[in-house]
């Protein structure tokens, strides 16, 4: 049976409390200035108000690994098992996830369940703001729940390394999809890819669009084409998965994702760009 991909604020409301649900907050706040990316805990937030029962993941400390060859690299599994067990999600649980920003932070941890062997997960449409909008009223404070036992079953073919990417750039079989905004693609990208914004995959109010729309643009793309793996990629492996995601949602499986995006790739100045300026 396939799992329900997103679900609305009013009938996440109609489960609270059922003792299978496991809501999480996600919540990771991103900035940049001239110095860069800077990533802060989404804790002080969900402290600040969170839907119920829900508790939070910090994807910084717990769910990173601090060896990986880009920041946010994923967590080895039995991290990420002793990390989701402690939230008190175990083999049988059924997961709701959401973010108060834009998205990506949910469709990041659905992505490392799902690396993990685990797809009883959904994500909350909209986020926070689409619960507080529908009316559903919000708590303060921690939420202390059980601890459980998560079993990790690592796919391994739902990950890309940087020397994956390099290997298949010669590849017809694999599709590079970049997820970030046009302006960034446009200066710099991975040779052979296409761009698909994470931001065009949502409405303006940051719910996922209907399956139709979504299966349009990838279309557009190639991406719906069963001879080709789609690969998705980012800056630095978190928008890459809400275009993972919203493929998912289109019906296509079987999408792996880049997770050193182009901070691991532009660690090395040897490996090859394309921008607009090198390919007109």
């Amino acid at each position: 049976m396939t799992t329900p991909r997103v679900i609305s604020a009013a009938d996440l409301h109609d489960r609270l409390g059922e003792p299978t649900v496991r809501i999480i907050d996600a919540t990771v706040h991103l900035s940049f200035d001239e110095r860069g990316a800077h990533v802060e805990s989404g804790r002080a937030t969900y402290l600040d108000g969170h839907i119920p029962g829900a508790v939070f993941a910090d994807q910084i400390a717990d769910l990173a690994d601090p060896n990986g060859d880009a920041p946010f690299a994923a967590a080895p599994s039995d991290r990420f098992a002793a990390a989701v067990g402690a939230l008190g999600v175990g083999d049988d649980t059924q997961v709701v996830v959401y973010d108060t920003v834009n998205g990506i932070w949910a469709t990041r941890l659905w992505w490392q369940f799902g690396l993990e062997g685990f797809d009883d997960v959904t994500v909350l449409d909209g986020g926070l703001a689409a619960w507080v909008g529908a009316g559903f009223p919000t708590e303060t404070g921690d939420v202390d729940v059980p601890t459980a036992s998560f079993t990790s079953r690592r796919r391994a073919d739902r990950i890309y390394s940087t020397s994956d990417v390099a290997a298949s750039l010669d590849d017809p079989s694999v599709l590079l999809i970049n997820a970030l905004d046009r302006e960034s693609f446009a200066a710099a990208r991975i040779p052979g890819s296409v761009n698909v914004p994470f931001g065009e995959l949502v409405d303006e109010s940051g719910q996922l669009k209907p399956m139709a729309e979504l299966r349009s643009i990838f279309e557009s793309v190639g991406a719906l084409d069963e001879s080709v793996r789609p690969v998705t990629y980012c800056g630095g492996g978190i928008a890459a998965t809400a275009a993972a995601f919203a493929l998912h949602a289109a019906g296509r499986d079987g999408t792996a994702v880049y997770d050193g995006s182009m901070n691991a790739w532009t660690a090395d100045p040897n490996r090859p760009l394309d921008s607009d300026s090198t390919t007109s």
